[in-house]
This record gives C-alpha cells, structure tokens and sequence, in this order.
C-alpha cells in the first residue's frame, strides 16, 4: 500500500514538475474573472461560455506539453515555425477567403484557420534563435536582418489588413530586437523617422483605418456609425462609477448597447460591473502576470531564452495595453483581445503556448551548463 501511494505521489510529482504556480495562479485567477465576464456577456446565450471553458482546457493541455520542452528544443521549431507561418500568410494573400471585406483565413475544408496567430509566437521565437545563433559576434547588420525578419510577417498581416495582429507581431519582434542590446540612438531615429513618414503611412492606410483615427478624435462626429463602439464603451465604463453596478446588473451590457461584448470589448462589461475598484484589481493581476515573466526572463540562462521570455511577457502588456486603450477611447479600435478573458479559442491557444513557454525557460534553467 504504501509504494501504491509512493508510486502515486512521484508520478504526481511528474506531471506537475515543470508548472510554474506562481505564474499559473496569477493566469487562472484572470481567467476566473474572464469567464464569469463572458457569462455575463452571453448571459441569454450561455454556449460561449460553456465553449470557453473548453478552450481553457485544450489551451492549458497544450501549456502543460510545451511546459515539458526544453528551451533548446524549443530553438529546433524557430526556423520550420516561421517559414511555415510565413508560406501560409502568402497563401492567405493568394487564395484566402474574404470576410467582411478583409482576407486572413484559409479554408482547409472542415474548418478555417487564420495563419497570423502563428506569426505570434513564431516571429519572437526566430529572432531570438537568430540573435543566439549569432550571439558571440553580434553586428550592427545582425540587428538589419532581425528587423528583416519582423518586417515580413508584420507587412503581409497588415495587407490582410488586419493592423490589430500586426501590431502584436509587430511589437513582439521589436522586444526581441530591444532586448538584444539595439542601441538607443537607433530607436530614435527610427521614431523620427516614423514621424516624417506620418503623411506617406496614413495614405497607405485602408479608408476603415483612417476612420477610425478621426473618430478616435471625435466619435461623436458618427454616433451610430465608426463612433458607436467608442461611445458605448466609454459610457458603459463611467457608469461602472467606483463599485460598479454589480455582477449581472450591467445595464449597457443586458440591453445590448456594447458590441463585441464577449471578445474585444470585454473590459466595458466588467467595467460596468465592478467599476474602478475592479479595474485596480485586474489591472494589479496583469501587472503580477508581467512581473513574474519578467524575473523569469531576468534569471534565465541563455541569450535564447531572456530574449524569448521578455518578448512574450511584454506581448501581453502590448495585448492589454492595446485592448483597454481602445475600450477606454484613448487608442483606436483595432481589434485586439484582452488576454486570458476575451471569448476565443486561437488567441488563447496562442497565449498559453506562450506560457508555457516561460514555463519551460523557468523550469529548465538550472539543467543549462552555466
């Protein structure tokens, strides 16, 4: 009996060897609150959230097995992850189907995938293996290539036009290219030069885009049209006042007012709700979820593994900041989700492989030959 529960206790001791329970606590309670937001949402047509809970599932299943991979393994999958991301963008531009006027799915026959959630975790991850490989001789021309490297997948998503993703994608190669030691004068240069380029960039953008700028301006100048959403939220959220309305009670959301309210505007639901002391409450749990990926990052024994560590601790910072920003009105809409509470399965999917992976870095740091 007793090696039954000795065998029991090791086997358990197994399985949950390379779970970081700081970071997974800090994750789940988010995720408590997403799915208690996302009933409320869909509180007439609860099947989303039933849905949800699945994808938690599945996505936390995935976590676990990218837990159990060392980082080294982790670099075999940089090169054939972002060629294969990389071919299946091309193949969205030539033969993607078109939704609502724009293309970034594919059609495999049984279901639809949208080839930019790849780029996600596939871009940080190249660059990062780029920067190890050349870790020891590290050029100025280094950095010329890595920025070759983001600008591809980040033009190609952008064309689909999907700006949301692309600036997601965008923002986690830049972190890699940042930490990697990309000196301070170049960042300002590329800034200055981003800003002379401001009149060229905004007649490249789509006739939606720039909409979108000029309502983020005044949406009151289209109520019930680009405005809408940007009026909705930010009413919702001022009604929310210092307690909120109370779980369910969220007036905006019951009547239907706030659009998108389970996946891109999910922060005005829980808003109304639970008003300022709420937000102070989540915004703290991002601000732990950042913090432990940033010691993870810190104490990290390889080029590889900072580099790809600190990109996708700050990919959720970009995934939060982005998304409160535009629900608040101080960013345009772009469609962004709020991390780890937004309804969908490929995002979250992408999210956990991206915990997971500070898992693996975490928890195999102390077999890497110092």
């Amino acid at each position: 009996m007793i090696d039954v529960v000795g065998t029991l206790k090791r086997g358990w001791l197994q399985l949950i060897a390379h779970i970081d329970f700081p970071l997974l606590s800090i994750v789940m309670a988010i995720m408590a609150i997403g799915l208690a937001t996302v009933h409320s949402a869909t509180y007439d047509a609860n099947e989303r959230m039933f849905a949800q809970a699945g994808n938690m599932g599945v996505a936390m299943v995935i976590m676990w097995f990218v837990s159990r991979l060392p980082p080294q393994k982790l670099m075999n999958f940089a090169i054939p992850l972002y060629v294969i991301g990389v071919i299946l963008l091309i193949a969205v531009f030539l033969f993607g189907i078109k939704v609502n006027g724009a293309k970034r799915w594919l059609s495999l026959g049984f279901t639809r995938i949208q080839p930019s959630e790849i780029l996600k975790i596939a871009t940080p991850l190249m660059i990062a293996w780029y920067f190890q490989r050349y870790e020891a001789t590290l050029r100025f021309k280094h950095y010329i290539v890595a920025g070759i490297l983001l600008l591809i997948p980040f033009l190609l998503i952008a064309k689909q036009p999907d700006l949301g993703t692309a600036l997601l994608v965008g923002g986690a190669g830049f972190y890699v290219i940042f930490f990697a030691g990309l000196p301070w004068k170049v960042i300002a240069a590329l800034i200055a030069a981003g800003a002379a380029a401001a009149p060229i960039l905004w007649s490249m953008l789509h006739d939606y885009q720039r909409k979108r700028i000029l309502t983020l301006i005044d949406p009151t100048t289209d109520p019930l049209g680009s405005g809408y959403h940007i009026i909705q939220s930010t009413i919702a959220i001022g009604s929310g006042g210092p307690v909120g309305k109370g779980y369910l009670n969220g007036t905006q959301t019951h009547l239907e007012f706030i659009p998108e309210r389970h996946t891109d505007f999910i922060f005005a639901v829980y808003s109304e709700e639970w008003g300022l002391l709420g937000n102070i409450a989540l915004l703290i749990l991002y601000i732990l979820l950042i913090g432990r990926g940033l010691m993870i990052a810190s104490a990290a024994p390889t080029l590889f593994s900072r580099l790809l560590a600190g990109a996708i601790t700050l990919g959720f910072f970009t995934y939060a900041f982005i998304n409160m920003g535009m629900v608040s009105g101080i960013l345009p809409v772009v469609g962004v989700p709020l991390p780890f509470m937004s309804y969908g399965g490929t995002a979250l999917v992408t999210l956990f492989l991206g915990i997971g992976m500070l898992m693996s870095i975490h928890t195999h740091r102390m077999l890497v030959k110092k």
